[in-house]
């Protein structure tokens, strides 16, 4: 088949990578201008120089125009391939290929539609994440599902083991669904909408973190924050604290959200969750956190003496 690709950042390197050795004709890629958006800067390999170096016209646009339509039109491709296009498609392009849109999309849909499925489905304690093959249609990442596969989510994965293992899905979801799709086998399935939920871009705000969530649910921010995303973060006597390390207490322990209160381990107890105040919840225990100038340090040269408390801001 004739192949054109929207893609972007490192999941449409490695969808642009599938297609260049799948068989098939890539006869246009069109890719976003490179972007200062802290989130965007982290997973960036180039799918416009990796075009380039196989040959491949490219196309930069921040969203579809009417010249993309026409050159859409000469490339007569029988199919289009996104994976993390960035703007709305409209249906005179994801309509135009006669077998329409495949768009590849990092959740298990119908759940964790939009942005950063990964990190939202680690926060929120889904036991399995995954990479949706699907038929676009007028409503994002709602089409008709094609292929699916899902990898389990462990105890201690952190957002960055989840990106690896769920990356590295693509180049034979891509490959299987185009074969399933060329030959006539395709049987996409609708999706089931009442269990659909879709997710906003993540910002600066959605790493705050806020002491009334419980314990567990601050750890898995942490991890689904940590290194090389902009981490969780907290303020202590009027600084900005990152927390790099933390784990659920072995003790509950009662009182008023975010109070400094108790060495454990490692660490120390930070008092969380809603039911804190009748001495039923567990703390998190911060371990390692990093300042504002970029020193990494032990929470327990931080927090020297227990009282005080964390704050949002």
């Amino acid at each position: 088949m004739r192949v054109a690709m929207f893609g972007y950042q490192t999941w449409g390197h490695r969808t642009l990578q599938a297609l260049l050795g799948s068989g098939h004709e890539v006869v246009l890629v069109v890719t976003h201008p490179r972007s200062e958006h802290a989130y965007e800067k982290i997973w960036d390999d180039s799918v416009a120089e990796l075009a380039a170096a196989h040959g491949v016209p490219v196309l930069l646009r921040a969203r579809p125009d009417d010249e993309l339509v026409t050159a859409l039109k000469e490339a007569e491709p029988d199919i289009i391939v996104a994976n993390n296009w960035r703007t709305w498609i409209p249906p005179e392009i994801f309509r135009l290929p006669r077998h329409g849109t495949l768009n590849v999309h990092d959740s298990l849909l119908p759940a964790y539609a939009g942005f950063s499925p990964l990190i939202w489905a680690l926060i929120n304690g889904e036991e399995e994440v995954g990479v949706t093959a699907h038929l676009m249609d007028e409503e994002l990442d709602a089409g008709d599902i094609v292929l699916q596969r899902a990898v389990p989510v462990g105890p201690a994965d952190t957002a960055t083991d989840l990106f690896h293992r769920t990356v590295a899905l693509i180049d034979p979801i891509v490959r299987d669904a185009l074969t399933l799709i060329d030959t006539g086998r395709a049987a996409p399935v609708p999706q089931d909408r009442s269990k659909a939920s879709f997710f906003h871009k993540r910002s600066v705000e959605d790493s705050r973190i806020d002491w009334t969530w419980p314990a567990e649910d601050i750890e898995r921010l942490v991890r689904a924050q940590s290194d090389p995303y902009p981490n969780a973060f907290t303020h202590y006597r009027g600084e900005r604290l990152r927390v790099l390390k933390a784990s659920v207490s072995r003790g509950v322990y009662g009182g008023t959200p975010g109070r400094v209160f108790i060495r454990e381990g490692d660490g120390v107890v930070i008092v969380a969750g809603a039911e804190a105040r009748r001495g039923r919840a567990r703390g998190l225990v911060i371990e390692r956190v990093r300042t504002d100038e970029g020193a990494d340090l032990p929470a327990t040269e931080v927090f020297r003496t227990m009282g005080g408390y964390l704050t949002g801001r």
